[in-house]
């Protein structure tokens, strides 16, 4: 119970001062509840528009295939704007909600049980408990290939003299109440995301198998892993713009907003950490369109060296202090493919000039940056000269338009930028690293077809990141996510950083 102030001991001054301080923080309140009560605005609106397109008429442009992929990430949408409606309340809704009945687990299914006891069955009155009963609850584990069914018993304890009931709880779960386990969440994402299994699939898979979960609950639980993985990505964003060199690329995907009867393209952007780096990392972020503002949305404040091809929408950042890298991929790749359609001699030399400069890098690729550099000086640049000097004496011998001249002249206007990497050891020579971090997307983009929204191709963006992160430290996909999402509900915020793929260790227990 708070006490009121005697205000008759303040001074005017003192006074105007506290009410001062009182009204900054009513403002400051006020704001808060603004822009938790505008964002639940806003995710009502798109889960009602989000609904109205599951139940209602479909459009007759889409084949049964394309309206079954599209089901999948409405499903998944709906379950992870009523995650976040869920986060936004405050405090928790007291009234019961009742559940829906659950089919049983099929009972040929292995099973295993985990028991829940108190750490200690003594009353706080000095008795002894007794145990007088136990609750069970059922979940369904996966190991690739495996069904398990893990039975958590929790016994019950009474102490006779004053009626005290114990009972151990149940370990937080990335999903409560859900039949799913860790294991189980992680196949599901992995298969998805990684290995390109539309959850259409996935349900044919386990339907096979004796366990028929409908590809909507598949849904539901990407969409609610997407929402309680998110702060994982933040930090693994933050992480990677700590450092002063990136790589950056960016591919289209096709996107169908949901009620429009056509694709647009959308694209994926990939930034990632230089080889010579000892962070490994790669975030994605997916956006409708390759404006420029995008990349420069992501990158923030951060002032670097930026390693990419020659796209418009990165110089607006180039004007704002980052660094342009060239890519002597890119600029070789132009005389590989003139020297191909015509066997053109100029283009076959500049090819072996700049297999010349490679030969260097392999020579330089285990050494320090500072031994890199050195190598560079006395071996590449000598061979770089040479080519810049040889290329503008040929440009003056084609004619302007021709293949020839568009190839040299795509080299001579980006010479600064492509040669940049001679005098920091820190630079890799092309951009290569990160157009292999975003074939994934190519790969997938037969199967997946199209992005169902834009927050489904976010939350794509956000597993993957953490995928081939993982794989980048070493790490095996499944069982990076599968600890990650089992110690995710208790990390504490300050921790997260554990979690991020090149801080984590394997559990060491055998299961």
């Amino acid at each position: 119970m708070t006490t009121t102030p005697d205000l008759s001991q303040f001074s005017p001054e003192q006074l105007r001062q506290l009410a001062t301080e009182l009204m900054a923080r009513v403002a400051q309140q006020d704001q808060v509840i603004q822009r938790s009560e505008l964002r639940n605005q806003q995710l009502t609106h798109e889960l009602a528009l989000l609904k109205r397109h599951k139940y209602g008429q479909r459009s007759e442009h889409l084949n049964v295939l394309q309206i079954s992929l599209l089901d999948e990430v409405i499903s998944a949408d709906i379950a992870a704007i009523e995650a976040e409606l869920e986060q936004l309340k405050t405090p928790p809704a007291t009234t019961a909600k009742q559940q829906p009945k659950r089919a049983a687990l099929p009972p040929e299914l292995p099973r295993s049980e985990i028991h829940h006891e108190p750490d200690t069955t003594s009353c706080a009155c000095g008795c002894q408990l007794k145990r007088i009963g136990e609750d069970i609850s059922e979940k369904l584990d996966y190991t690739p290939g495996v069904f398990t069914v893990e039975r958590h018993i929790r016994g019950k304890w009474v102490c006779e003299a004053c009626e005290t009931l114990i009972q151990a709880s149940m370990p937080a779960h990335i999903i409560d109440k859900g039949i799913p386990t860790t294991g189980l969440l992680a196949q599901v994402m992995i298969a998805k995301y990684a290995d390109h299994l539309p959850l259409y699939r996935q349900e044919q898979i386990f339907g096979r198998a004796g366990v028929p979960i409908p590809r909507s609950t598949l849904a539901e639980w990407i969409g609610r892993c997407g929402v309680q993985l998110q702060p994982l990505i933040e930090a693994l964003r933050d992480a990677l713009l700590k450092e002063t060199v990136l790589h950056a690329d960016e591919t289209p995907v096709p996107m169908l907003a949901p009620g429009k009867k056509k694709t647009h393209k959308a694209y994926i952007w990939a930034y990632a950490s230089t080889p010579y780096a000892e962070l490994n990392a790669v975030v994605y972020a997916f956006t409708p369109g390759r404006g420029g503002q995008h990349a420069r949305d992501f990158l923030g404040d951060w002032q670097g060296k930026l390693i990419c091809d020659d796209y418009s929408g990165y110089k607006a950042s180039f004007k704002q202090g980052i660094t342009e890298i060239g890519c002597m991929a890119h600029a070789r790749r132009k005389f590989v493919e003139l020297h191909v359609a015509g066997k053109s001699q100029i283009a076959g030399q500049a090819v072996e000039y700049i297999k010349q400069l490679y030969d260097v890098e392999r020579e330089a690729r285990d050494l320090t940056a500072l031994e890199r550099q050195r190598l560079r000086q006395d071996k590449a640049k000598p061979i770089a000269d040479a080519l810049h000097h040889w290329m503008q004496a040929q440009r003056l011998k084609i004619p302007n338009g021709t293949a020839t001249a568009n190839a040299l002249d795509y080299s001579l206007k980006r010479w600064a930028a492509l040669t940049r990497y001679l005098d920091d050891g820190a630079l890799p020579i092309d951009n290569n690293r990160v157009e292999n971090l975003i074939r994934p997307w190519a790969l997938g983009r037969s199967n997946w077809l199209f992005a169902g929204s834009l927050r489904s191709g976010q939350r794509a963006a956000a597993i993957m990141s953490l995928i081939q992160s993982a794989k980048l430290n070493g790490h095996e996909p499944y069982a990076y996510l599968k600890d990650v999402l089992a110690r995710l509900p208790t990390q504490k915020a300050s921790a997260i950083g554990e979690l991020l793929p090149h801080n984590w260790n394997a559990p060491t227990d055998k299961v």
